[in-house]
């Protein structure tokens, strides 16, 4: 039995690649969330165009992160 050094190495720097881009996606859809107001927002400011864009910045932030996630089952599970 002979282990390809390289092709493990390859394998291992995609992972930790998708990996540390999820976190990054999944972090910045939590920060737009809260700056959209979803957090705890702020008493008396009206929603502003700001709010909307960050609303939808973090949907698809999340919306990124889950199809990833489905990626990924989708290549563990057969069938």
């Amino acid at each position: 039995m002979d282990i390809n050094w390289g092709t493990l190495g390859g394998v291992f720097g995609v992972s930790l690649g998708i990996t540390v881009v999820v976190v990054v996606m999944f972090s910045l859809g939590l920060a737009a969330w809260a700056r959209a107001g979803h957090g705890e927002p702020a008493p008396g400011t009206p929603p502003g165009r700001h709010q909307k864009v960050a609303a939808v910045t973090a949907v698809l932030c999340f919306a990124a992160c889950l199809a990833v996630a489905a990626y990924g089952i989708d290549l563990i599970v057969p069938g």
